[in-house]
């Protein structure tokens, strides 16, 4: 895997955390400031001698896979789109990974990320998935809401939701990586990220625009 694949899955956890859900996710519920899940917190110490717990570009970078960024809307063998809700737009970021796809309300948060990757390599797609979740667990004081590892139209995938810590702001955010195949005759094995985040305090306010994002991300053959 490239510099580039491994910084800019990096960055999103940065900027924010790592889905069709079976259900529609109901986010004034999910966005709370409780949970009935037992909470995860970041800050269990790690033994003396341990390796720290990579993530899942850590793991396509070991297992030799090369990853390399490309716009959602330039693909022509597999449709990735999210929806742009009434008042949000573009936001663009000199950090930003080429081809990453932005949107926000306002200046700020809330956020939804769209990240697509072309990889070239073999590797093990369960075993990948087994890390999809580390950046998020890894946040600071971060409390896991919801999870899945059921596949995301058709296509393996992971999903988790998640409040933490940010620069003194109590956050919350859907995070999910698919693994999709391109049509044939190439197949293209693509790894895609989509992340929604925004404070916790905006929950209600922000809820259906965040549950419109969601349920109306798209992956599918052409």
């Amino acid at each position: 895997m490239t510099a580039r694949l491994r910084l800019a899955v990096a960055l999103t956890a940065t900027l924010t955390l790592s889905g069709c859900a079976p259900e529609t996710p109901d986010y004034q519920s999910v966005w709370s400031t409780t949970s009935s899940a037992p909470p995860t917190s970041s800050t269990t110490a790690v033994a003396d001698g341990d390796e720290p717990p990579i993530n899942i570009a850590t793991f396509l970078e070991r297992a030799g896979v090369v990853g390399e960024p490309v716009a959602a809307d330039k693909l022509t063998d597999l449709i990735v789109t999210i929806p742009t809700p009434p008042g949000w737009q573009p936001y663009r970021n000199t950090n930003l990974a080429p081809g990453t796809r932005m949107i926000a309300k306002g200046d700020t948060y809330p956020t939804a990320m769209l990240m697509v990757f072309e990889l070239i390599g073999d590797f093990d797609v369960a075993q990948a998935l087994s890390y999809a979740d580390t950046d998020a667990k890894t946040s600071e004081n971060f409390t896991e809401l919801n999870s899945s590892t059921e596949e995301f139209a058709g296509f393996p995938s992971s999903m988790i939701e998640g409040s933490y810590d940010l620069a003194g702001s109590r956050m919350h955010s859907y995070n999910r990586i698919v693994f999709a195949t391109g049509a044939p005759p190439e197949k293209q094995r693509y790894l895609i990220q989509f992340t929604v985040t925004g404070y916790a305090d905006k929950a209600v306010e922000e809820a259906p625009d965040i549950e419109a994002i969601i349920r109306g991300f798209t992956v599918k053959l052409p």
